[in-house]
């Protein structure tokens, strides 16, 4: 098995290449050709778009909104954020990232049916089945990133997405296409969801009985052969869903709705078509909200298993990487992502209040006191600990050590430290390093009760629920209380008949339980909210604290769609900007 692996590794690593884009390189004496015979060397063009998801490492685009800054010279979303964005200048875009996954989608589309995959005839057609499956997902994934990239309302007065090419390109190809209509590249994702779906299993796991498997195929050891675990991490039919659910919720967005067919009600109906296989509000993980610091389970995990809060993942792998670059000053790390005082003030009470309500008991003079117990575990705040041996963190302006506010280049720009995602049994000390496992999660099953908590209360109010059994109110009231929110959840109850109200608190625990994992640039634009929330943060000294202003945010309204890159522009005049751009 390990050589098969290093043989698709190989097989990836030639694919990879621009030049070789169209048909690989002349250098590496491989052409489509001997894929037909070589199953391993023709599954690295499906690698390839693995190797592409956009969700595989970490952005931090946090720091383009109000919710963190950088100490980080020259961070390009720094520089997005204080006004440098521009169609020639966008570390956002996914042009060239997911239209090469597309093409080399369509490349295998083309070919899959002439690789021999095995000897047995019957394991062949399951293989073929499988990875065309894999495939379809696939290119409907990068659809839907191209879209969150790069859709927007064009000078025609159109809301446009990006040119549907379904076929492999070649030099000979006419690239000067012009862009489809949003509604038509949304159907496109729906179309390849489907065929992935009725290709892929939900999941892959090992079938005991012959009467479980689907009834095309016959041999229930062939049938695991493909479809068993060994095959866990890659696109699965549940994985597809969860796809479609994360498209539809863009679609019936506020920024995009008039421009498509997909409502509200079909956002939540496929919401809950992914969490009715995960037992309702009932699956909802008690310590999914901890799932990157969970280390028993974190240490655990093997062949590919996902832990109760995981839908898709990333593989596991030791590193300190993340800990490198976000622990403070003292633990030896890079302080590089600061929250800020926005996101700070946006977690409530821990009886449920928002902090500026009269019934929260929020105290300015004790800001860290009674909170919810989310805080802590996402932000490092003052005379907080954290680090083996759970140092104490001193940010306040008069702090004795570089932790201090503006102390050194490293250090916090807002008074607080990132503290989600990092494990804090990592240790940086020269000399005693030691490095943890960790994962990314591609796909939480949090982001998909959120996704229906939301579409639910724009379909039918909070308390609705259609035909599915919960509403929106449901789902929110299960992760505050397993956030720790006091119960009963007085706010909640308060709101429950305010369809308003309710929106107001479903985008925040949406800005809560995501924040740091890249979700909050692309909700406040498909949200058509400001993008232009200054970044505070506070400066202590002694018992005082004082809000401060640590970014400006520079956007324009237009930049809730962002742009097709200039250079694609300049070369095809088919292609038609999005307005401002």
């Amino acid at each position: 098995m390990k050589n098969k692996l290093i043989i698709l590794i190989a097989a990836v690593l030639i694919l990879s290449g621009c030049d070789d884009l169209f048909e690989p390189a002349l250098e590496n004496n491989r052409g489509l050709d001997d894929m037909y015979q070589e199953a391993e060397y023709a599954q690295g063009i499906l690698l390839n778009g693995y190797a592409r998801v956009p969700t595989n490492g970490w952005s931090f685009n946090d720091v383009a909104t109000d919710d963190a800054v950088t100490n980080q010279n020259g961070n390009d979303y720094r520089e997005i954020a204080t006004g440098q964005w521009a169609a020639n200048f966008n570390p956002l875009s996914q042009w060239t990232n997911a239209k090469s996954g597309i093409q080399y989608m369509n490349i295998f589309l083309a070919e899959v049916d002439k690789v021999a995959w095995a000897e047995n005839e019957e394991v062949s057609e399951m293989f073929k089945d499988r990875l065309k499956g894999e495939a379809y997902g696939l290119r409907a994934m990068f659809m839907y990133y191209l879209l969150q990239s790069h859709a927007g309302w064009g000078s025609n007065g159109e809301l446009l997405g990006v040119p549907i090419i379904l076929d492999p390109e070649t030099p000979q190809s006419d690239f000067n296409k012009s862009r489809d209509t949003f509604e038509a590249c949304m159907q496109q994702i729906y179309s390849d969801l489907a065929k992935a779906e009725e290709l892929l299993p939900l999941d892959y796991e090992e079938v005991g009985d012959v009467n479980d498997i689907p009834t095309q195929y016959e041999n229930l050891d062939n049938y695991n052969r493909v479809f068993g675990e060994y095959a866990r991490l890659r696109m699965t039919g549940r994985i597809a869903k969860a796809i479609r659910a994360q498209a539809a919720l863009l679609a019936a967005s506020p920024a995009y709705s008039a421009g498509n067919s997909t409502t509200w009600q079909e956002a939540a109906s496929y919401a809950r078509e992914v969490l009715s296989l995960n037992n309702g509000v009932g699956g909802i993980a008690p310590t999914g909200h901890t799932w990157y610091a969970n280390a028993a389970e974190i240490n655990g995990l093997a062949s590919g298993v996902n832990p109760p809060e995981i839908l898709w993942r990333s593989d596991v792998a030791e590193s300190n990487t993340l800990e490198q670059q976000h622990f403070p000053p003292t633990l030896y790390g890079d302080g590089m992502l600061n929250p800020t005082q926005n996101l700070v003030d946006a977690f409530p009470m821990a009886n449920g209040y928002p902090i500026n309500e009269a019934s929260s008991g929020y105290d300015p003079a004790a800001p860290y006191i009674d909170r919810d117990p989310r805080l802590r575990l996402y932000v490092l705040v003052n005379g907080a600990t954290a680090g083996p041996g759970a140092v104490t963190i001193n940010t306040s302006a008069d702090g004795t050590t570089n932790d201090a506010l503006n102390r050194v280049e490293t250090s916090t720009r807002t008074g607080y430290y990132l503290r989600k995602l990092l494990r804090q049994d990592v240790n940086l000390n020269p000399t005693t390093t030691n490095t943890q496992k960790h994962y990314k999660a591609r796909i939480r099953y949090t982001e998909i009760y959120l996704a229906y908590a939301e579409a639910a209360n724009e379909a039918w109010g909070p308390m609705g629920a259609g035909d599915y059994g919960f509403s929106a109110y449901d789902v929110i009231a299960a992760i505050r209380q397993r956030a720790g929110i006091s119960q009963p959840d007085n706010y909640l109850e308060s709101i429950k008949g305010d369809q308003a109200a309710m929106r107001e608190l479903i985008r925040n625990e949406r800005r809560l339980e995501l924040c740091f994992e890249g979700f909050r640039f692309w909700d406040l634009r498909r949200w058509d909210e400001s993008l232009t929330e200054t970044a505070l943060g506070v400066r202590i000294e002694g018992s005082d604290f004082e809000t401060i202003t640590v970014e400006d945010r520079l956007y324009q309204d237009y930049m809730h769609y962002g742009p097709v890159p200039y250079s694609e522009i300049l070369k095809f005049d088919a292609l038609v900007q999005n307005s401002g751009w």
